[in-house]
């Protein structure tokens, strides 16, 4: 905050910022990606933390991380090129955008705790407090969009 006092402008303290911190990366799919998009998140948590003095315990990080792996590494393993994730954070909510080149939308299976696999877009959708899957001229996006406080 500012405060004007006889002309003169005293910083009060920390200001926040009025915008949402954005950050995108593109990925090309060769092996460690899905590792390289989990750090790259990491940083947009701590960016968070300092530039929007955002308190999020560390069991909000882990699902934010979570949530990236999962929707990463279907883009890596579905699509037939390169992928793209966008982050967009405030002191209470990340949105976690993946675009990637494929326009078969994901199919998000019942639940069934003995099936080997496909549980992505379950654990996704039970970390997310709202999913979006959309086709996009390049292919689709997937969005989540996470709350990081919890009442």
């Amino acid at each position: 905050m500012i405060e004007h006092v006889g002309g003169a402008v005293i910083p009060t303290g920390f200001d926040v910022p009025v915008e949402p911190l954005r950050r995108a990366a593109h990925y090309t799919g060769e092996q460690g990606c899905i590792a390289e998009a989990r750090s790259f998140t990491a940083h947009f948590v701590d960016q968070l933390r300092t530039e929007w003095c955002a308190r999020i315990e560390d069991r909000a990080v882990e699902e934010v991380l979570l949530v990236v792996s999962e929707l990463v590494t279907n883009a890596d393993r579905h699509s037939n090129g390169p992928y793209i994730l966008e982050l967009e954070g405030t002191d209470t909510s990340v949105s976690v955008w993946v675009y990637d080149s494929s326009a078969a939308l994901p199919r998000r299976f019942p639940r069934d705790p003995e099936r080997v696999g496909r549980h992505g877009l379950e654990i996704v959708h039970a970390l997310a407090d709202r999913v979006v899957v959309e086709r996009v001229p390049v292919g689709k996006r997937v969005c989540a969009v996470m709350r990081l406080v919890r009442e």
